[in-house]
């Protein structure tokens, strides 16, 4: 069988993608991935309600959420060593099981996406005006959408004329997000250690201890929190084909960003703990006034008259998430139509900037459309849409851990590496992240986990499965038409398929 075609915009055919190679290296991937997590704006509001959960071991729950992330991480890079396509879960999901799940996992993806870009481009508007003084308009509604819809069109844009100003762009965002969070984590373990703090507390190695755990639901609450808040490092893979040594550097880079990660989350909120303490009243961590954002509580008493580069940051954090969020979406909906999976307009390629224009274009459409109608109906509605996001995720992230394992099913036990790097991991990977995404949805049932009642459950029950089934009803308009059944038949994209990047960067 002959390689998938794309047609650009010019009309010339070509095999292959027609991505700009040799874009990005292991730093710049590095940097990318890690921009996507937003580390310092998702620390910040996670923190307190991890602390609620599990009290004093929120370490142990930082800890425990990145197992399943590394597994995972393990088995997007033993896919990717094969099958270095930016199409990632919607490629390897059908090459192991076959159309119907490869397209829900695209699907999953780009839900994620979507309703992640409503959460960081919101904080990008807000911080914005509490940077320049004007908390009036940071409180204004309509103000924030605007603005942050603004942020998602000027991203978009970025994302669309070409990878290499974004990364540019991404490693001078993550600097100054990083010199924000060491700052923090020194300020605050001074702070602690010389007694500044009236309600810091001393170090204790209980907090690492698994077995001081008193709760298991507040340790699974916990875990689940802390699951999603690394959820970015995907990334990476996303951009595969604009990467030098397209099969090497993209896992490698998935890898460091998760290692950065745990150092980061685990080394802050160590900090933190130890400066305000666990107490209910003024700084302390279960004081239900802090719990949204931690750093913001925090911010005068460590950084005085500096504290607006500490709202800079969170502006930064926001803003470069919204852009590196855009960038693997709009790659995977690329990769989607080569393979016939969508219109073949998505498979649309600048031919100067040599970037999946209509699909990146469409991206930030359905982001901007999504925020706006999402923040009309209300705030809480919105807030629900975020919390579900998680399902969306461990789908996706389930799917590609159990696509290592069935993919190369053959040979876990020709060598031990292969059993353990193809086999066993992954699938403790996959298992896990099935297992949080059922807790989830289990949870999310409850009207008392969400802020609305949808259909008299919980909203972001209801929100989150029907973004997953309204994939399963496009999925089928799709089939309907002539140009999909080259896909649902197996014929554009199955196990015999050959990859479409070059083999060395």
């Amino acid at each position: 069988m002959s390689a998938p075609q794309n047609v650009t915009d010019t009309g010339h055919i070509h095999v292959g993608k027609g991505l700009n190679s040799n874009a990005l290296g292991v730093v710049g991937s590095t940097v990318i991935g890690l921009a996507s997590t937003a580390p310092l704006y998702s620390l910040a509001a996670t923190l307190g309600y991890v602390i609620l959960a599990i009290g004093a071991q929120a370490p142990v729950a930082f800890l425990a959420a990145a197992i399943p992330m590394v597994f995972a991480a393990l088995a997007y890079q033993e896919l990717n060593r094969e099958m270095p396509d930016c199409g990632t879960t919607f490629v390897w999901g059908t090459k192991a099981f076959g159309p119907v799940v490869g397209w829900i996992g695209g699907w999953a993806v780009a839900v994620s996406a979507v309703m992640v870009l409503a959460n960081v481009s919101e904080i990008a508007g807000k911080y914005l005006w509490y940077l320049v003084g004007r908390n009036d308009l940071a409180d204004n509604r309509v103000v924030v959408v605007i603005t942050g819809c603004v942020f998602i069109a000027v991203m978009t844009f970025i994302s669309t004329i070409g990878v290499q100003i974004g990364e540019k762009l991404q490693m001078v965002l993550m600097v100054i997000q990083y010199i924000a969070l060491a700052a923090f984590g020194i300020l605050a373990f001074a702070g602690a250690i010389n007694g500044s703090s009236p309600s810091a507390v001393p170090f204790d190695i209980e907090w690492f201890n698994p077995a001081a755990v008193e709760s298991w639901s507040g340790f699974i609450e916990a875990v689940l929190l802390c699951l999603f808040i690394y959820w970015g490092w995907d990334t990476c893979l996303a951009l595969n084909e604009e990467t030098k040594n397209p099969r090497k550097t993209p896992g490698r880079a998935a890898l460091a960003t998760i290692v950065i990660l745990i150092v980061t989350y685990v080394g802050i909120s160590v900090a933190v703990m130890m400066y305000a303490g666990f107490g209910t009243t003024g700084f302390g961590l279960t004081n239900e006034a802090n719990l949204d954002d931690v750093f913001t509580v925090l911010r005068d008493a460590l950084f005085g008259p500096w504290g607006w580069f500490l709202i800079l940051a969170m502006l930064v954090s926001g803003a470069s998430s919204t852009q590196t969020t855009i960038l693997p979406t709009a790659r995977g909906t690329l990769s989607m139509a080569v393979y016939r999976a969508l219109p073949a307009k998505f498979a649309s390629i600048h031919p100067k900037w040599k970037t999946p224009w209509f699909s990146t274009t469409v991206m930030g459409i359905s982001a901007i459309v999504y925020y706006a109608v999402m923040s009309l109906i209300s705030e809480n509605v919105l807030a629900d849409s975020l919390t579900s996001m998680g399902l969306a995720v461990a789908l996706y992230y389930a799917i590609t851990a159990f696509a290592c394992v069935w993919y190369y099913r053959d040979t876990l036990f020709t060598t031990t590496r292969n059993f353990f790097m193809r086999g066993l991991l992954p699938f403790l990977g996959g298992v896990m992240l099935t297992y949080a995404f059922v807790q989830s949805a289990i949870d999310m049932i409850s009207t008392d986990y969400s802020m609305t009642v949808l259909l008299g459950i919980g909203g972001a029950f209801v929100i989150g499965v029907g973004a997953l089934a309204l994939g399963f009803v496009l999925m089928g308009i799709w089939w309907m038409f002539p140009n999909s059944k080259p896909f649902f038949r197996g014929e554009s994209l199955n196990r015999e398929t050959p990859v479409l990047v070059p083999d060395e960067g």
